[in-house]
């Protein structure tokens, strides 16, 4: 059997732990919308937590970055007053940066080098980035002399989201392109998979470059997502100031409509939702309610279960 998965970091991260117990061959597609440069070095923060943490290397208490990391150089840059202090790099995690600059530099797309950087540390599924082509995520919000747009990770990192975000914009995905092998593995899924990420800047990124979206609305496989909101509030993150943004009800239900389903325009045929939003329903989408809290791989593997046989595919 054939999986994709359309993931963010941490907890995409999380998802495929659980994913990749089943008995299939997973691809995951992982949104480079968080990217950004920094010091000279170009960072994939959801490349990376997938990666880390499929590779046993991630810090579980942080739930980001390496475990047994080390601040040296992020004290260092303090004592120089460098710019961009807010976001953390940790020294083993640096490598891992310097590398990937090095390659990009040297004419490799992103994707040869994500291949490269797993060679190491063996996630046992494939990982593509969404596009080798540079899309950012910006958040639009109020500045002092009117709108003013912000990368993503500065909304996030610095801010904590704080400033109330008017939208988001996902700078060069409409000149982007699949990388490859995207749209060659969703047509060839058995069943593809919409994690329990953000909807707004993890999952709609992915969707927004040109060519990915109507892969999963064209692909012969069925289409399920998994609710990131249980209860009216987010699983992890903040999903709600997100959601929010758009006008979107931070509930199962609300997420769900803001998919849609594949007889409309949309890109669901099964949505599961947590036991808590059992009434939950989505036109033209098949609901299952089950225990969606990912407490350890075993019990996001039985979740996965009750997603394949919402669709009718036992693994």
């Amino acid at each position: 059997m054939r999986i994709v998965v359309l993931v963010g970091g941490i907890g995409g991260a999380r998802f495929l732990e659980g994913v990749r117990r089943l008995p299939a061959e997973v691809t995951a597609i992982v949104n480079t919308g968080d990217d950004l440069t920094l010091h000279g070095l170009r960072i994939c923060p959801d490349l990376d937590s997938v990666m880390y943490t499929l590779g046993g290397g991630a810090d579980p208490e942080r739930g980001w970055g390496r475990a047994g990391e080390t601040w040296t150089v992020r004290d260092e840059l303090a004592a120089y007053d460098a710019e961009g202090r807010w976001f953390s790099l940790g020294d083993k995690d640096i490598a891992t940066h310097l590398m990937r600059t090095r390659m990009t530099d040297a004419g490799y797309p992103l994707s040869a080098v994500t291949e490269a950087l797993c060679a190491r540390w063996k996630p046992g599924v494939r990982l593509l980035p969404m596009s080798d082509d540079r899309v950012e995520t910006h958040v639009v919000v109020d500045g002092d002399s009117g709108p003013q747009a912000i990368h993503f990770q500065e909304w996030w990192v610095r801010h904590r989201g704080e400033l109330p975000a008017r939208r988001f914009v996902f700078t060069g995905a409409a000149q982007a392109r699949p990388a490859p092998g995207v749209t060659e593995a969703v047509a060839a899924a058995d069943v593809v998979l919409l994690a329990p990420s953000n909807p707004v800047v993890s999952i709609a990124p992915i969707l927004a470059v040109p060519g990915v979206r109507e892969a999963v609305r064209a692909t012969a496989a069925p289409v399920v997502g998994v609710s990131p909101i249980i209860g009216g509030a987010p699983v992890r993150g903040m999903a709600d100031k997100c959601l929010a943004a758009l006008d979107v009800p931070v509930t199962a239900q609300g997420v769900g409509r803001m998919y849609g389903s594949r007889r409309d325009d949309g890109v669901l045929d099964g949505w599961l939702v947590d036991d808590e939003d059992a009434q939950t329903t989505v036109d033209g989408v098949a609901v299952s309610a089950g225990p969606l809290w990912m407490s350890s791989p075993e019990a996001t593997e039985a979740m996965v279960r009750r997603g394949l046989d919402l669709v009718g595919i036992t693994a």
